[in-house]
């Protein structure tokens, strides 16, 4: 049996039918920011760092996140979360690296004021390994959405361009008329539905059309699989991207809108 017939036919996609609907009645209401653009609130980013900014991803965020585009962006580290400067920002972005690393530099006092900044109604953006913390699956994830890791032992699995394949819902969300993308993938995690039962199902943006089966991971293990996708946790939105459209070869304007969708909702 296919790797994509074993999703389809496994009963761990039942959460995700029932997420529009929950999307829909439970969405925390959106608060006006003090400063207002032309693309609606200007919208307060937290990029997390443990290396002052250096990296491609922050690099990258501030280069879209900007203020012309309705977006205040701003580097922060693990400390500074732990000292509350959440409180500050509409939106935490965890960007690449290493989710384990980025746990262990929160520390556990730092990951329980993340979890707090999102159920109160803070916006959580994951990309790559922030989608491995927020996931469900490790002992080090926050559990911010109910998703595990698929092939997990071929996690290192390659970098290279990928096809993502956009839901009707995800051409909404992220303000796309194209059903299929290229983007770039560097080893982020393949994501299917977990059963935590305190967690809602996820809706799926988008879903890996290709795929990349280099040191020894399995041909077929990426296909289908679930790349981009959000949630809610308690008044929090949350969206987890695999892959980078961060970065120069993009599609930059999906990453920012899935930035605005999750930084809109705080609560009043």
């Amino acid at each position: 049996m296919s790797h994509v017939n074993t999703l389809a036919n496994s009963n761990l996609l039942l959460p995700i039918c029932v997420i529009a609907l929950t999307l829909a009645v439970a969405m925390p209401v959106v608060a006006q920011t003090s400063v207002v653009t032309e693309t609606g609130p200007q919208i307060r980013v937290a990029v997390y760092s443990h290396s002052n900014g250096k990296g491609n991803g922050p690099t990258n965020l501030k280069r879209i996140l900007i203020e012309e585009t309705g977006f205040k962006t701003t580097i922060v580290s693990p400390a500074q979360i732990r000292d509350g400067v959440l409180s500050d920002f509409d939106v935490l972005i965890m960007p690449g690296g290493s989710g384990s690393k980025q746990a262990e530099m929160l520390e556990d006092v730092g990951c329980e004021v993340v979890k707090n900044f999102v159920r109160d109604g803070g916006g959580y953006v994951g990309i790559c390994a922030g989608s491995y913390l927020a996931s469900s699956h490790y002992s080090w994830s926050l559990g911010l959405i109910n998703a595990k890791v698929w092939d997990r032992s071929h996690w290192a699995r390659g970098t290279g361009t990928v096809s993502l394949d956009i839901s009707p819902a995800g051409c909404k969300l992220l303000n796309t008329e194209e059903a299929e993308l290229d983007c770039y993938y560097g080893q982020g995690p393949l994501l299917v539905p977990d059963n935590k039962s305190s967690l809602p199902g996820y809706e799926v943006l988008a879903s890996y059309g290709t795929e990349i089966a280099k040191k020894g991971a399995p041909e077929g293990s990426m296909v289908g699989t679930h790349a981009i996708v959000r949630s809610i946790y308690g008044q929090g939105r949350v969206i987890c991207f695999s892959p980078h459209p961060e970065t120069s070869s993009g599609p930059n304007s999906i990453m920012a809108e899935g930035v605005r969708w999750a930084g809109s909702g705080q609560v009043e």
